[in-house]
């Protein structure tokens, strides 16, 4: 623990900023951790299924209230769109879920792409650190004993580049959280894609066959 201290102290002022950005990155990608494999996450295959299955049997109003049993998942939300205007036009219904896909990729999406510009100014704010450092290191040294000059130098270019290492330590795994949920936003969207293009092909269908026979999308 005293080692830590010495390293944060050694850093100096440049220390505090890229502190505020580890916890301001942390702080993101929990909360984005969370709402992507809680909040916003269900089994899409299984629901997707049983909402064909209520479609299917023309009970509209029964697969409407699955939907708002999780109206937090934006799987749900974006199908409920569809299926209140199932009775609608073909246009309609699209324009539904074009809208409802839009405003949940806005919450899915939302802050994950400030986590690249934290990790930016956690490497940038280390190095400015690490200059200034360099800079009073090398008025010191000239001040100093000639005798005195390599060790004082030694000392100051390693408290220099503890700024530097502290904000590569913030970077680096800021920038490995915002691949991780990138690659989960992004399947996500796909998965939230394909199953409202069947949904929206199968209220189609029903729509054409009056709601009488209708065949799985």
């Amino acid at each position: 623990m005293s080692t830590l201290a010495e390293f944060y102290t050694a850093g100096g002022i440049w220390m505090h900023p890229i502190t505020v950005l580890s916890a301001v990155s942390w702080t993101i990608a929990l909360e984005r951790v969370y709402a992507l494999f809680f909040r916003y996450s269900i089994n899409g295959g299984a629901f997707v299924a049983q909402i064909q299955k209520l479609v299917m049997a023309n009970n509209i109003d029964r697969a409407i209230k699955l939907c708002n049993a999780t109206p937090s998942a934006v799987l749900p939300r974006v199908l409920k769109a569809a299926l209140t205007r199932a009775n609608k036009g073909e246009e309609e219904i699209a324009n539904a879920l074009e809208i409802a896909t839009a405003e949940c990729m806005r919450d899915i999406t939302v802050r994950t792409a400030v986590l690249p510009t934290v990790a930016n100014l956690a490497t940038l704010a280390g190095l400015l650190g690490t200059i200034v450092g360099l800079i009073e290191a090398f008025s010191a040294v000239a001040l100093a004993p000639p005798d005195m000059k390599s060790q004082l130098l030694t000392q100051s270019l390693a408290i220099g580049l503890n700024a530097t290492a502290f904000g590569l330590l913030v970077a680096i795994p800021t920038l490995a959280f915002y691949v991780f949920l990138n690659s989960a936003t992004k399947r996500l969207i796909d998965d939230l894609d394909v199953y409202a293009l069947k949904i929206q092909y199968l209220l189609i269908s029903r729509g054409r066959s009056g709601g009488t026979h209708i065949t799985a999308a």
